[in-house]
């Protein structure tokens, strides 16, 4: 299972430029005249506003414009105040994984032809596509259960997997209609999602029950079912899964959570490098002999509780990216309040970056920066991996989550009116 090389998974998201063909209430859209140019920037998902922020994929990383993903709100609203059971779903994600805040975006990415953003709205249940030109919904995929969850394109940017976090499942999604073309069954509570091999392979990786106190380490055995689900992108069978309780255990980690959080792949996928639940730091598995080979504990912050109990969604560090060339790490430390570089070599890791519960780690499109999402602090912020320094800040809108490199047209600014 051969990762895809830092060149392939970046032209994965422009791949053909071609038109893409949506629904918009029930009536497929005709296709694009002619493909527009196109540039390369990064989305930004304001969890709780329902937007995203779209900045320059590098250098200023200066804010372009900014679209609302939840233009059909008051009509999903409607459909969920008149349904018992999904309304605690709903005021249920509000008071657990929302903090106090409906989950408007989580995840997302443009089409090929950067005419739409597919975005997953946990609060709402569902994937949507709005269409970048004018902000109209195009389309909208309700998953099982009632909360939807990360997201990854395949390579060639014809499909989107996004993670039905109560329902066990991993739909698999046709990006331009929204109609399911597969999906399989996970462990407990799917989380993050990679297509590997170039686009062979999609890896799940469930957290299990990360809303309730059972969190001592006496009491892991109450979080459910946590695994990884690897499976074939082509039949959407599972061909293998991964449990990493007993890779830990022969570790000598039986003190770790086995929930795996945001994980990143070297270039030739040989290594695994995956937070946990809990831990200030992350584990280094290799792939062939299926062993955990390292662990790097980063430094804890004093103002940080022990109580695990207080860690957001059971989340001590959530976010890590790779430089392209594998030689560096880049770390959020959530609950501790800063980012960090780490040399994969020797697992050194550098300048601890202040940061305000930051969420998320993301290349920049010229693979010199780790951009990550503040989001007590409504930002995002570029780090240099070569130096581990902070290159700028840049203001976005509420609880900025997930953020992705992405393609729309020359010239974009926003909708038109929008």
């Amino acid at each position: 299972m051969r990762a895809p090389s830092p060149a392939r998974w970046r032209n994965s998201l422009i791949v053909g430029a071609v038109a893409a063909v949506g629904v918009v209430s029930g009536v497929p859209a005709g296709p694009a005249s002619a493909a527009p140019a196109l540039q390369e920037v990064m989305l930004v998902g304001n969890n709780w506003a329902g937007t995203a922020d779209v900045i320059t994929s590098a250098g200023d990383f200066a804010r372009i414009g900014r679209i609302n993903l939840v233009p059909d709100k008051n009509e999903r609203l409607r459909e969920i105040y008149s349904n018992p059971i999904r309304l605690a779903f709903f005021l249920g994600i509000r008071e657990t994984a929302g903090e106090g805040h409906d989950q408007y975006v989580d995840d997302m990415y443009t089409t090929s032809d950067g005419s739409a953003i597919v975005v997953s709205r946990p609060s709402f249940a569902d994937v949507a596509s709005i269409d970048t030109a004018t902000g109209r919904l195009r389309w909208r995929f309700p998953v099982s259960g009632f909360r939807s969850d990360h997201m990854a394109v395949s390579p060639d940017g014809t499909r989107v997997a996004v993670s039905a976090s109560t329902g066990n499942t991993v739909h698999v999604l046709d990006i331009g209609t929204g109609r399911q073309v597969g999906s399989f069954r996970t462990g407990d509570k799917p989380h993050e999602n990679v297509f590997t091999d170039d686009g062979r392979y999609i890896w799940n990786m469930s957290i299990g029950e990360v809303n309730n106190d059972f969190d001592a380490p006496s009491q892991d055995w109450l979080k459910g079912d946590r695994k990884i689900t690897i499976a074939d992108a082509a039949t959407y069978r599972t061909v293998r899964t991964i449990d990493m309780r007993q890779r830990l255990n022969a570790f000598g980690r039986k003190d770790l959570s086995d929930a795996v959080r945001p994980v990143a792949f070297t270039p030739d996928e040989s290594r695994l490098y995956f937070q946990v639940s809990f831990f200030n730091g992350f584990l280094e598995y290799d792939v062939a002999t299926d062993r955990i080979l390292r662990v790097k504990t980063l430094p804890k912050n004093p103002a940080t509780s022990d109580d695990r109990t207080t860690y957001v969604n059971d989340s001590r560090h959530h976010g890590m990216s790779m430089s392209p060339d594998g030689a560096k790490l880049c770390i959020a430390g959530t609950m501790d309040g800063y980012a960090t570089v780490v040399d994969r070599a020797s697992l050194q890791e550098g300048p601890l970056v202040p940061a305000a519960k930051p969420y998320w780690a993301t290349v920049s499109g010229d693979g010199r920066a780790c951009v990550i999402s503040e989001s007590a602090a409504d930002q995002v912020t570029a780090i240099d991996f070569a130096t581990g320094q902070k290159i700028v800040s840049v203001p976005v809108g509420d609880h900025p989550q997930r953020v992705r490199l992405a393609h729309l047209p020359v010239g974009w600014t926003g909708p038109t009116g929008g």
